[in-house]
């Protein structure tokens, strides 16, 4: 791998990570105090399980964006394949915002259902780009499914 190669797949990788933390800044504060106190469905993952989930996928996105940044941002599939996945990441932070700093699932569940609709197009435009990078999102698109599902539910229940 070249040297300049290096650098991208790291930028990226932290990139994501970057909006994980982020995310993470409005979740932990809540998990003890209000996320206690919500009803769940019978299948809510323990609390302890969401941090490496999240660690994973977003090391995996970090991963995708490389492979496709590593293609030239002089392509305009390119930039717009990594604007679209930027976007996502913006409404993926969001969420994090919405649900457990403003306190508000119904937000949080409309938030989730447009993070989905962009997941969705950027592992399209990934996968046209290169099959590994859009592989790669399918873990990603799979846990928001669930995720809104359980953010769904939570938000009925409450």
């Amino acid at each position: 791998m070249k040297i300049n190669n290096f650098w991208k797949l790291i930028l990226s990788v932290l990139i994501c990570l970057s909006a994980g933390f982020i995310g993470s800044i409005f979740t932990t504060p809540s998990i003890p105090s209000w996320y206690a106190t919500l009803d769940k469905p019978p299948f809510n993952p323990p609390n302890w399980l969401f941090a490496p989930v999240w660690t994973t996928l977003f090391i995996l996105m970090g991963i995708a964006v490389f492979l496709i940044w590593r293609k030239g941002l002089k392509k305009k599939e390119v930039k717009n394949a990594l604007l679209i996945f930027l976007f996502q990441l913006i409404f993926n932070t969001l969420w994090s915002f919405l649900f457990f700093k403003f306190h508000s699932p119904f937000w949080a569940l409309v938030d989730i259902a447009v993070l989905w609709v962009l997941i969705l197009l950027s592992l399209v435009k990934f996968w046209k780009i290169n099959k590994a990078a859009g592989m790669l999102l399918i873990p990603y698109l799979l846990w928001v499914s669930f995720a809104s599902i359980l953010n769904y539910f939570i938000y009925k229940l409450n």
